[in-house]
């Protein structure tokens, strides 16, 4: 897939595109620069495909106006967050209009009274969280590119991070939304309330939806007390079936950490290899916890975690009670997917998902799957609710025999994952990457649901084109 001018909106050339979108929503909002429609083809994934225009919309009147034009004439209209997705969700594979959602980047309001954040989908997740926890509260799902993601591009793909073991991925703090639908009508979902069966879960049905079902152009976040105190443990074990096993052995103990992150040998390595063989002890293992809550609860924790940890095998256990301290374990964290990055392979980043019990089960798949192929394996990621990522490291992805080779590997593993009770992804969504086994993951029956939705909210088929819903 490389890039194209090619469109297949087909009756409005990019000139007068630009001319009837100018006159309809003002200067400075519409861009036909060549170097504005490359950064707006891609996101974190190979493909690419230019878009005709791009449109920066500043508000939902602005959203509201594009979608009726393009509506009318069947335009292609492609939504763009931050654009660092993993899956091509906002490649524009039918050229058309990208409408970019980075303006509307304004926190509204915090309402700590109510429990509430409202705010745009182009404001950035970690600018949301620091904003609240001044106010000694919080906006809990931290992907791992809180810093640079935006809340929208979360909603669409309904993201997770490594807290989703106790606070859960993003829809869990969607409690309204506001919605421009395919035809331009605008359509308001929930509210401020924290319960409400009112309905439908229209709000459900759009987290997720991948920029398909509508745009997103405000929402109302969920936010919780900020805990007043965390700590972590890093441990390193002898081999990773004990690491996966002390996972079990965590939960089965009456614990629920924020976070518990496993990591295979092959991971290990590469970090050891970046940062240094003396960052991680020996071992092939490897365990990142942290927990919070009352600063006593948390200091007794510790203690415990720390024994429970020997007790299952682990050599050297490092202990953070301080922020910085903590700060210095996920930085390490962090570093992995860098780590695995220099080793100068392609990383194929699949964020599937297994049954808790079964993660030794797909390291060893992993394994066997690497000797078969002669693909390397990367597993590492959130141990605490089976979301491992499994990333296949190959030489030259856009290498057509390379890349030939590693999709029957990526077909392997996915089978395995769905023959086993698992899902193709947990975070990053389907976009064009799992397109080819969407039908697989989901069944016929739920495929032709999906569709008939689809049909409904969007009857000419301009929202986001080409994605798992299209042949």
């Amino acid at each position: 897939m490389s890039h194209s001018s090619q469109s297949t909106s087909g009756q409005v050339p990019g000139k007068e595109l630009y001319e009837s979108l100018t006159a309809l929503l003002g200067e400075g909002k519409v861009s036909l620069a060549g170097d504005v429609l490359d950064t707006h083809s891609i996101d974190k994934w190979f493909a690419s495909h230019r878009p005709d225009i791009v449109v920066f919309a500043e508000s939902t009147a602005d959203v509201s106006k594009v979608l009726g034009f393009a509506n009318e004439r069947k335009i292609p209209v492609t939504t763009r967050g931050a654009g660092v997705g993993y899956v091509g969700g906002c490649v524009p594979m039918r050229g058309g209009i990208v409408l970019s959602t980075a303006r509307m980047n304004r926190i509204l309001e915090i309402r700590t009274e109510d429990g509430v954040a409202i705010v745009q989908p182009g404001v950035i997740t970690g600018d949301l969280q620091a904003a609240v926890r001044q106010l000694g509260w919080d906006y809990p799902p931290d992907p791992a590119s809180l810093k640079e993601c935006s809340i929208g591009g979360n909603i669409a793909t309904n993201a997770g991070g490594p807290r989703c073991l106790k606070y859960g991925v993003t829809r869990s703090y969607v409690l309204g939304l506001e919605v421009v639908l395919a035809d331009g009508r605008v359509m308001r979902c929930g509210g401020s309330l924290h319960k409400n069966k009112t309905g439908f879960d229209l709000i459900g049905l759009f987290v997720g939806s991948e920029g398909m079902l509508g745009i997103v152009t405000e929402i109302t976040a969920r936010l919780i007390p900020k805990p007043k105190s965390r700590g972590m443990l890093a441990a390193v074990f002898p081999d990773f079936p004990t690491a996966a096993k002390t996972v079990q052995a965590i939960l089965q103990a009456g614990h629920l950490p924020s976070a518990l992150e496993v990591t295979d040998a092959f991971t290990l390595a590469a970090a050891r290899k970046k940062l240094g063989a003396e960052v991680f002890p020996p071992g092939d293992g490897h365990l990142i916890m942290e927990i919070d809550g009352r600063p006593a609860a948390v200091a007794s924790e510790l203690e415990e975690l720390q024994d429970l940890l020997k007790s299952c095998g682990a050599g050297e256990i490092r202990i953070a009670r301080e922020d910085a301290e903590c700060e210095k374990i996920w930085q390490l964290r962090r570093e992995f997917s860098y780590s695995l990055r220099d080793t100068g392979l392609t990383k194929l980043n699949e964020d599937i998902v297994v049954p808790r019990g079964k993660l030794v089960e797909l390291v060893n798949f992993a394994r066997d799957l690497e000797k078969e192929t002669g693909i390397a394996v990367a597993c590492f990621g959130h141990a605490g609710d089976g979301n491992i990522h499994t990333n296949l490291m190959v030489e030259d992805y856009l290498d057509p025999v390379i890349r030939e080779r590693a999709d029957a590997a990526l077909d392997k593993l996915f089978t395995w994952v769905l023959s086993h009770g698992g899902a193709i992804t947990g975070e990053h969504g389907v976009g064009l990457a799992k397109k080819p086994w969407i039908r697989q993951a989901l069944g016929e029956v739920s495929f032709g649901v999906h569709r008939e939705i689809k049909t409904t909210l969007d009857p000419n088929g301009i929202l986001n084109p080409g994605k798992f819903l299209d042949e």
